[in-house]
């Protein structure tokens, strides 16, 4: 009624032009905000229209049944591949979720494709996914790079945070209207997004519980249509800001129009949770059956043997409803990650956990590098918090934290980060202060060459996944180029492929205007590449503005050199590009 009486009593002045929504949202902010005070505020709305659309310009074309193109027929083992490169174990749950996400889309592209051959089958069950296992093993990561690798809108959300449609809390069907924001407002992408709800283990009924728990069973049956099929309004009845881009709506297009809705027919749900009283419960099943399965759960791996087992009586004795457990047919089961699992996942150059450190000490111009020993360390300390790949985070910090509070206020540029570093941080720390600039450069580039050695074995291994349906050939040359790369700027090896592979394209353009334009012939090798990426990193810049003012001087330098010499052909090395004078100079006079 606030809103209804807000756009009557400006439709009603006669001097006056009707606002634009950004202007109406800054006015009820304001309204609000003098009726209310701060306990009121109108949140943004999810933009279902632009605001060309509201006044009547061209509709965008993006929102055209006919404009989506499902371009999606990546095979399992492609997927799979992906994930390796980027995920330490769980080759079962790997193998699960890749063959059945992809077997959704492709199923997907191929209804489109080729609509004559769909059958209507009535009941047909969609391959919605519930992954089991503890903590810290890498399903949330997992789900996201899936989502990204597919590049469909996806959306995550908590199980706890939602109540049963109809009471207060955020609603499951925001959901479905977040993916519409994902998509940037077009439906039809949205409906064939990617939604994850988490800790769906914690809206299990409580047991002796009495009365209506809208926050557990509630919310189990208001996932139930979505999960299978249902239409949702994108209207919120509770939102203002949302009944507000209604009604403009409305007065755009009539109000014979029809309400937007957003069908969850192909929206492919994943729900994840730790379940830690689940193997009790499977335990206490199969036991009964004599298979041998005590009561007591002693080791890791008789956990993860047991929740291999889970059926759907366990889930229902665990305290979900059967009608919602059939909507989960597909179940991924993740293992404990072991201390050597913990060694692996901080080894793999694609590890978020090393390159985010890097990050957090080059943003104070400090260049670090680990010891292998000091990664078993670390590993080892964060085994024994037993959660996970979590724990790795908490060693990371907990080992560096004096350092990245005092290197900063010094002009220590490189830190070798050794096995009595992360060990003995404080007595290091002290060390480290007495030590020359020079000892410390020479024992942190030790640590370099010995992390280049092994991301050169690295890639050699892993030629044939490291980009997207990359030809091998294309990288090969380059391997120890990319090896170097990665150790000097913090980058994941996907991102140092494409840049070297990208700079190299260029600097081919380069070369072959050289010899079109000027008549001489030119050849960048690894030195002078390394020393382009790693200064366009440094100083974010662009290669245009890396290079502006540097070729013009190496064409009146080098034709210089071909008018007094006669030479045509020249290398460009390192030298040529930190100073390309005296690189000129040792070409016309050369030392005898």
């Amino acid at each position: 009624m606030l809103i209804v009486s807000f756009m009557m009593k400006e439709r009603n002045s006669e001097h006056k032009q009707a606002p634009n929504p950004k202007e109406l949202e800054k006015e009820l902010t304001e309204f609000l905000s003098q009726r209310f005070g701060g306990n009121v505020q109108l949140v943004s709305p999810l933009s279902l229209q632009s605001e060309a659309e509201i006044d009547g310009e061209k509709e965008s074309p993006r929102l055209k049944e006919d404009s989506l193109k499902i371009d999606f027929d990546l095979r399992p083992e492609e997927l799979i591949a992906y994930l390796d490169r980027f995920i330490t174990r769980q080759s079962t749950a790997k193998a699960v979720l890749a063959t059945k996400i992809c077997t959704h889309f492709n199923r997907i592209r191929r209804m489109r494709e080729n609509p004559s051959e769909v059958l209507d089958l009535t009941g047909s069950i969609k391959n919605n996914v519930l992954m089991l296992g503890p903590t810290g093993v890498g399903k949330t990561y997992m789900i996201k790079l899936i989502a990204k690798k597919l590049a469909v809108p996806f959306v995550k959300g908590d199980a706890t945070k939602f109540s049963e449609t109809g009471y207060v809390g955020a609603d499951v069907e925001d959901l479905v209207r977040d993916l519409v924001k994902e998509a940037d407002g077009n439906i039809e992408l949205a409906q064939y997004g990617i939604i994850y709800v988490d800790e769906i283990d914690k809206i299990a009924s409580t047991k002796n519980y009495g009365g209506m728990d809208v926050s557990r069973t509630g919310v189990q049956r208001a996932l139930l249509k979505p999960m299978e099929e249902t239409n949702v309004n994108l209207k919120v009845p509770h939102d203002p800001a949302s009944m507000m881009q209604e009604m403009m709506r409305l007065q755009k297009q009539g109000t014979n129009a029809k309400p937007q809705m957003v069908n969850t027919k192909n929206i492919l749900f994943i729900t994840s949770g730790a379940f830690a009283e689940l193997p009790e419960i499977i335990s206490k099943r199969v036991s009964k059956k004599g298979i041998g399965f005590g009561a007591t759960l002693s080791s890791e791996a008789k956990t993860d043997s047991l929740l291999t087992q889970v059926k759907t009586e366990d889930l229902t004795t665990f305290g979900f409803e059967s009608e919602f457990v059939g909507r989960l047919p597909v179940r991924a089961v993740f293992e404990h990650l072991t201390e050597e699992d913990l060694y692996e996942i901080l080894a793999n150059p694609n590890n978020s956990i090393l390159l985010g450190k890097k990050l957090d000490f080059r943003s104070y111009g400090i260049h670090i590098c680990f010891q292998e020993k000091a990664l078993r360390y670390l590993a080892n300390q964060a085994s024994k918090e037993n959660t996970g790949a979590r724990g790795l985070v908490s060693a990371v910090e907990e080992s560096l934290l004096v350092f990245e509070t005092k290197l900063p206020s010094t002009d220590i540029q490189f830190f070798p980060i050794t096995l009595d570093a992360v060990k003995n941080p404080k007595e290091e720390l002290e060390k480290i202060l007495q030590e020359t600039s020079g000892s410390l450069y020479r024992r942190f580039e030790k640590l370099r060459k010995t992390e280049e050695e092994r991301i050169l074995t690295y890639l050699k291994t892993h030629l044939y996944t490291l980009g997207d349906r990359l030809d091998s050939t294309q990288v090969e040359p380059y391997m120890s180029l990319i090896a170097a790369l990665y150790t000097h700027i913090p980058i994941d090896i996907p991102t140092a492929v494409e840049r070297v592979l990208h700079l190299k394209a260029e600097l081919i353009r380069i070369e072959q205007n050289f010899e079109k334009e000027q008549g001489l012939q030119i050849s960048f090798n690894n030195s002078s590449l390394l020393y382009i990426l790693t200064e366009v990193n440094y100083q974010g810049i662009s290669l245009e503005e890396f290079f502006s003012g540097l070729l013009y001087t190496l064409e009146l330098g080098l034709n210089l050199v071909k008018e007094k010499t006669g030479q045509v052909f020249f290398t460009i090395d390192e030298t040529a590009l930190k100073d390309p004078d005296a690189y000129i100079g040792a070409l016309m006079y050369p030392a005898t």
